[in-house]
């Protein structure tokens, strides 16, 4: 499974990972009062890299910030966290960010490896190749609209993670492993990311 994300493509299911929609005229207020990176840096369509800090100095969880609009965030929070997380930055929310936990209706596939990008472009429209490590584009994925496509990943190897709402996951599972057949993709167990 190693050699496979390290040398060609393979398809972590991470699923269980949390999502917060946060939105509002105070959601960028929020974020930077709740993380320790400067949200104010990004733009549409840029993703950071965070942490959660507590109150001692120590830190709550790590996650991932996505800038969607001026007044729109998505927040990607370790799955062991979710509710820890959620009730940490809800107790800062003090102008009325709207909050929203869609982690129980969202799927995440992360497709990892030097050929990833060659793997999935016939699946849509977004060019894969020419994304910036760190940013992400909503688009048309295996046919289905408003996927989240981001150019982030665990593994070292490239790749994208990959959200959309549960109902598809079948659909696109399917599409993702029949497009990924010439470049050899298989699922990969989690537990490879410690090695990767």
């Amino acid at each position: 499974e190693h050699e496979t994300v390290r040398k060609g493509v393979g398809v972590f299911d991470v699923s269980h990972m949390g999502e917060f929609i946060l939105k509002g005229d105070n959601a960028l207020d929020l974020i930077q009062r709740v993380t320790s990176n400067d949200a104010s840096k990004l733009y549409d369509g840029k993703v950071q890299y965070s942490c959660l800090p507590n109150k001692d100095g120590g830190i709550v969880d790590d996650l991932l910030v996505y800038r969607i609009d001026e007044k729109t965030y998505m927040l990607v929070v370790n799955a062991s966290n979710i509710e820890k997380d959620w009730d940490w930055i809800s107790s800062f929310n003090t102008g009325g960010v709207d909050m929203k936990n869609i982690s129980d209706r969202t799927s995440l596939l992360a497709i990892q490896g030097p050929k990833a990008a060659e793997a999935l472009q016939g699946l849509t429209d977004i060019d894969l190749a020419s994304m910036e490590y760190y940013t992400f584009k909503k688009g048309k994925f295996a046919g289905v609209d408003n996927v989240v496509v981001s150019a982030t990943g665990y593994t070292g190897a490239g790749g994208f993670e990959i959200y959309f709402d549960n109902e598809h996951a079948e659909q696109i599972w399917n599409a993702i492993f029949e497009a990924g057949k010439p470049f050899g993709i298989k699922p990969i167990g989690l537990g490879a990311r410690d090695t990767l």
